[in-house]
């Protein structure tokens, strides 16, 4: 593995990200006042990290963001972008100060020169991307959903334990402050008993058929997109999901316009899960236990980007975990986890493991199942 040695980042100084500042409401406990604290984030400034060459591989949206924030808040910088448009990778590069355009993969490689490479590309086109990235020994940070389906991450991730080659999927949440708290409380037991998960992402998202959300050759329709994170939010809580009921509906163009989902977790514990393309919805999610509860998102912030944890006791303490926006620059997170990754000489890693990755997986595909949904590029 190449180090970031000598990377030149220019116009883009790290910064450090603010730490958490705790805030807790006094209860009253048989007339005496006694305060509820929770933990501080464990998690190290991403500004910190090793400094890594990336690559990035597609132009959209995420791969802007992505790119942006690697050079505002980590010590790393991009220095490379492949696209199929060489006028699409170029003007990509100008605008973030980018050395190496590529108009394909194979051009990538061959010019090396990276330490890692983000794969920005919709869904469908993940696994054909990645793998060629993994058997030439490139570690690889795959934006979620992982692939179309749980098959093909097996497929990667195979490939990757058979070449010894770092490979995670980009669920920017699990890396966030907030999570890393809510971790440690429900590893004390602050909550006792986990009875139930409640989880939901909807956006309003546009109904034209040519949008990526609404096209099944690209892996549109709400959950692999948006339904990714309440799936995910819950596997990392409750473990695996199984016995699932679901039910949803199909937008004119084929894929899932609505999805609710029951399940049951294999660490006990129940899960309600929504996700919708057609409306905003609160974008709320609650852990539910026999002690009490815990919140994320609910205060003008979703909660796969908190502002804030907050933990209410069966007692009547509360207690607040509160963390300024994170905004564009969450990202920032998971590329330093992978960073410190590699460093250490690991494959994986255990805030998003190859396991949870294709866990979730396997819960889509099963929700797809349901619904009678699949996608063109999985029919052969």
């Amino acid at each position: 593995m190449r180090t970031g040695a000598g990377v030149h980042v220019s116009q883009c100084a790290p910064r450090a990200l603010p730490t958490p500042r705790l805030s807790g409401l006094l209860g009253r406990l048989g007339g005496m006042t006694a305060p509820l604290e929770l933990p501080a984030a464990r998690l190290p400034d991403p500004a910190a990290a090793p400094a890594l060459r990336w690559g990035v591989i597609a132009t959209g949206h995420i791969a802007e963001q992505f790119t942006a924030t690697l050079h505002r808040a980590t010590a790393s910088r991009v220095v490379a972008v492949a696209s199929r448009s060489a006028e699409r990778a170029a003007e990509f590069a100008a605008r973030h100060c980018i050395e190496g355009v590529h108009d394909s993969v194979a051009s990538l490689l061959a010019a090396g020169g990276v330490d890692a490479v983000y794969i920005a590309s919709p869904h469908a086109q993940h696994h054909e991307l990645a793998r060629p990235m993994i058997d030439a020994g490139v570690p690889v940070l795959i934006e979620k959903a992982f692939t179309l389906n749980a098959d093909q991450a097996r497929d990667l991730l195979g490939l990757a334990r058979e070449r010894g080659v770092f490979a995670m999927e980009a669920m920017w949440s699990r890396f966030l402050p907030p999570y890393d708290v809510l971790r440690q409380v429900l590893a004390a037991g602050l909550l006792g008993e986990v009875v139930e998960v409640v989880a939901e992402h909807g956006q309003a998202m546009p109904t034209d058929p040519a949008h990526r959300m609404q096209d099944p050759e690209l892996g549109g329709g709400a959950l692999l997109d948006l339904g990714v994170y309440p799936i995910s939010f819950a596997q990392m809580v409750l473990g695996d999901l199984a016995d699932l009921s679901v039910r949803g509906e199909l937008t004119a163009t084929g894929v899932d316009a609505t999805v609710g989902v029951l399940a049951r977790g294999a660490r006990g514990g129940a899960a309600r899960l929504g996700t919708t393309l057609r409306a905003r919805m609160p974008n709320e999610a609650l852990v539910i236990g026999t002690e009490g509860w815990a919140r994320l998102g609910g205060d003008g912030a979703p909660f796969y980007a908190p502002t804030t944890l907050t933990v209410t006791l069966a007692d009547g303490r509360e207690a607040t975990a509160e963390l300024p926006a994170v905004g564009e620059d969450g990202l920032a997170h998971e590329a330093a986890e992978m960073a410190r990754r590699l460093a250490a000489g690991e494959l994986e890693s255990p805030l998003m493991s190859w396991a949870d990755t294709v866990s979730v997986l396997e819960t889509m595909d099963a929700v797809r199942a349901e619904l009678g949904l699949v996608y063109p590029g999985e029919i052969a």
